[in-house]
C-alpha cells in the first residue's frame, strides 16, 4: 500500500467513523468530536486525492473540510 493510499484510507475511514457513531447513536452529530473527525478526514482524504491528482475529490473533500469548520465553530459544547 503507498503512502497517498494510507492517507487516504485514513481520511474516509475517519469521515465514516464519525458518520457511524452518528447514526448509531454514540456521538451527536452536532458535537465537536463529530467535527473534528470529519476535519482530519477530509483534509487527509482532500489530500490524498491532491497527491494522486484526482481533483473532484480535492474539490469534495476540500468542501467537505471546510464546512466542518464552520460546523466546529459554531458549536457551542
Amino acid at each position: 500500500m503507498s503512502y497517498n493510499d494510507i492517507i487516504g484510507t485514513l481520511g474516509v475511514g475517519l469521515i465514516l467513523l464519525a458518520y457511524f457513531c452518528n447514526t448509531f447513536g454514540w456521538i451527536n452529530g452536532k458535537s465537536k468530536l463529530f467535527f473534528l473527525l470529519n476535519i482530519v478526514g477530509a483534509g487527509l482524504a482532500c489530500y490524498a486525492s491532491y497527491l494522486i491528482n484526482y481533483w473532484p475529490f480535492v474539490i469534495l473533500e476540500g468542501t467537505w473540510f471546510l464546512v466542518s469548520i464552520y460546523g466546529l465553530i459554531k458549536t457551542k459544547n
